[in-house]
């Protein structure tokens, strides 16, 4: 069976700034990464934003769930027709759409992942099948539901005989590594850029620090680097995943007052900055072994204070973004989840049971027909 076709791939990530939308067409030959024939991204507005953080930090009724579940739909539809529309129109095979998460606890008593974007609505509105609800089944399989990118790492930039890591920083940091001669390894590192923006949106006004100007400007503090780093998370070996129901503004101030001196603002970014950076390293050193490269991808890769903070901290490793491997740093996630989808439709297993801990390989996602078969 030929795995050609055009699918759409929708993401909102842990930033929930908007979306990312690609238009990628698979060759019959296989080869990736995919041609991309169209990308989008779209921003939120401040008061669609307001209610995903408001959910996000477990403030929200199910009545606010309810309405950023069609807000969401309508936003990632308006996108996908966009999408099409800049490709000069033309078919799509389908939708994978990752949604909006909101509540990701793979951990506990009751474990399962929650995100926004009615899959059915988006299906209607755009006429188009859709491949939505990523994570749950590797989760109801004793995995974390994340990382889900790593298969895509894997069949993308994966190159026999070389040591490869992919490092997407998105609001939360996550690292694929890809050895020449052992399994693959994926998990969360901790926060990438969720507490550098949300930082920057409280004492700045903005929504987030361009290229790290502000960090740089500052140097980190010691004493408040060594609590940040001190959170059980960073030791915790993987499988593991996190996100900003962990490290958020609540978590960074419960730090702060156990200081004797509390830093000022800018002192304060950079020295998120350098935990982001630090944690990162150390995940790499403490999992990954030798690398011939590091190719960074999501909102990061365009943080000139934290890519310079990481070659501090891995001066022997090539840090490059993944551009120079064929495929944009602010597409990947997108591609991947348009990836997902394609290999949904042919059965094919989309989970990596070494990186989400799930006890086998399995499809991912469920299909979400737009009424006409």
């Amino acid at each position: 069976m030929s795995h050609a076709g055009r699918y759409v791939g929708l993401i909102s990530g842990t930033s929930m700034d908007g979306i990312d939308a690609v238009l990628a067409e698979f060759a019959p030959t296989d080869e990736l990464p995919p041609r991309l024939a169209a990308t989008l991204s779209v921003p939120y507005s401040d008061a669609l934003q307001q209610q995903l953080r408001r959910l996000c930090a477990g403030s929200g009724s199910l009545r606010d769930f309810g309405e950023a579940h069609v807000a969401v739909a309508e936003e990632f539809a308006a996108a996908t027709l966009r999408l099409l529309a800049l490709a000069g129109g033309g078919p799509a095979t389908a939708i994978g759409s990752h949604g909006q998460t909101v509540l990701h606890t793979p951990g506990g008593r009751h474990r399962y992942s929650l995100q926004v974007g009615d899959p059915g609505r988006l299906a209607v509105r755009t006429g188009l099948p859709v491949v939505a609800d990523f994570r749950n089944a590797d989760i109801a399989l004793g995995g974390q539901g994340a990382p889900l990118v790593p298969p895509f790492h894997l069949a993308a930039f994966g190159r026999a005989g070389h040591s490869r890591a992919v490092l997407n920083v998105g609001g939360i940091a996550n690292l694929t590594l890809l050895p020449a001669a052992s399994p693959v390894r994926a998990f969360d590192t901790g926060p990438g850029n969720t507490l550098l923006d949300a930082w920057a949106r409280r004492q700045l006004g903005q929504p987030f620090d361009r290229d790290g100007a502000w960090a740089a400007a500052h140097a980190a503090d010691p004493g408040l680097l060594a609590a940040l780093l001190a959170d059980p998370y960073f030791v915790a070996p993987p499988p593991k995943s996190t996100g900003p129901e962990h490290f958020n503004l609540d978590w960074l101030e419960a730090r702060l007052a156990g200081l004797a001196i509390t830093p000022e603002p800018g002192v304060v970014q950079a020295t998120l900055a350098e935990l982001s950076a630090a944690s990162i390293a150390l995940a790499l050193k403490a999992e990954g072994g030798d690398f011939d490269e590091l190719g960074i991808c999501g909102g990061g890769a365009h943080n000139g204070d934290l890519l310079r903070r990481l070659r501090r901290h891995l001066p022997e490793v090539a840090i490059t973004t993944t551009a120079s491997w064929g495929l944009g740093p602010d597409w990947v996630e997108a591609t991947a989840f348009a990836w997902l989808a394609r290999e949904r439709l042919h059965g094919r297993p989309g989970n990596l049971p070494s990186a989400t801990g799930a006890s086998r390989s399995i499809p991912l996602g469920g299909l979400y027909l737009p009424g006409q078969l």
